[in-house]
């Protein structure tokens, strides 16, 4: 743009669509136009960030307990397919986990209650061959 052709800065033209847009802006364009104040968001922001961090913060809780449950049966399972036994076991059965004297894992249909063996566990095999812990019955 050329020095004979540049507009005054009060003057809002738009050198790309060679228009005047001062009546299509949403503020004022001259110095007697209204002060432009910026609104306080300082309430409306520490009001969402504890809705958000507290948010974050139930999701990482829930995904820290998931992958905690997730852990333990990958533990279990180790242990379980690591044990000893001479049987196929049937999906569905509860078994008991024990250690012998030597402390070597094995698997047993014996209930500890039938049994002084050092009782380590009780699971159950669901259809995806997968170990579940069940409480002691």
């Amino acid at each position: 743009m050329s020095a004979k052709s540049k507009k005054p800065d009060q003057v809002v033209f738009n050198s790309e669509t060679e228009k005047y847009e001062a009546s299509i802006l949403p503020y004022g364009t001259n110095s007697s136009a209204p002060k432009i104040t910026p609104n306080d968001l300082t309430g409306w922001k520490n009001s969402n960030v504890a809705k958000v961090n507290h948010q974050i913060n139930t999701e990482y809780e829930n995904l820290k307990s998931q992958f905690e449950d997730l852990m333990d049966k990958f533990k279990y399972n180790n242990l379980i397919y690591s044990a000893k036994f001479n049987f196929e076991p049937i999906v569905g059965q509860i078994y008991h986990l024990y250690r012998d004297k030597n402390e070597d894992l094995f698997l047993s249909l014996i209930s500890p209650s039938e049994c002084s063996f050092n009782y380590q566990g009780s699971f159950k095999l669901n259809e995806d061959k997968l170990w579940i812990k069940v409480e002691k019955s």
